[in-house]
């Protein structure tokens, strides 16, 4: 039986040597590459040719979703789980769109996590239970939101600017992608995009999709 190849993302020395002394004790698990960040993690991808990736969300350089989404340019077949200590709305929505093939928990039973492994290869979807709650009251307040819309969207209006800003979050663009893209500082994307979200009344970047997307529509 041929062995799941496994490349590990984590800017963490000891979470990505401590993976890789749990998985590559297991017969069926071997780790071909083990990077600091994002960038590194899609340079492996390439040379290693893994069947799976491990990704940590907050990393140096390059994060975890704009590395899944440049892996899954490169491999639309590659299997990515998210591996983080944060259970942030954003990062979960952002992740499915994107591809991901479920979450792991740093803090997980190191079984569970070899078994999530296993799982994920045979086709499932791995959503431990405190991230599908957090899902769960998401997608309740997407509910709401899809009210919100049709009682205001038609009094709201944004400015050139304030449009320009919202196509680049409706494309997925972190913030470091849209102050590049506008030729600003990160900083002032970032108070550009919190005065969008005052007036849009909402408190994260799902939320803002959900409303600039039933705004712009023709």
């Amino acid at each position: 039986m041929s062995k799941i190849k496994i490349v590990i993302a984590d800017d963490q020395l000891l979470t990505r040597e401590g993976l890789r002394t749990i998985l590559d004790l297991e017969d069926d698990m071997e780790v071909v590459g083990a990077a600091k960040n994002g960038e590194e993690a899609c340079v492996m991808v390439e040379t290693f040719q893994p069947d799976l990736v491990l990704l940590d969300v907050q990393m140096p350089i390059m994060n975890g979703i704009s590395a899944l989404k440049r892996i899954k340019q490169i491999r639309p077949d590659i299997f990515i789980l998210i591996l983080t200590t944060f259970i942030e709305t954003d990062y979960i929505v952002e992740g499915m769109a994107f591809g991901a093939s479920g979450y792991m928990l740093k803090d997980m039973d190191a079984d569970k996590m070899i078994s999530s492994i296993r799982d994920t290869i045979s086709g499932q979807f791995i959503l431990p239970a405190p991230v599908a709650a957090k899902l769960a009251t998401r997608m309740n307040r997407l509910t709401e939101y899809e009210h919100w819309q049709r009682s205001n969207v038609d009094r709201m209006s944004l400015t050139e600017r304030e449009e320009e800003l919202a196509q680049l979050i409706i494309r997925g663009l972190n913030n470091r992608e849209i102050a590049d893209t506008l030729h600003i500082a990160e900083g002032t994307a970032r108070n550009y995009i919190s005065n969008l979200y005052s007036k849009l009344e909402v408190v994260d970047r799902a939320q803002a999709i959900v409303r600039l997307q039933a705004i712009m529509q023709p």
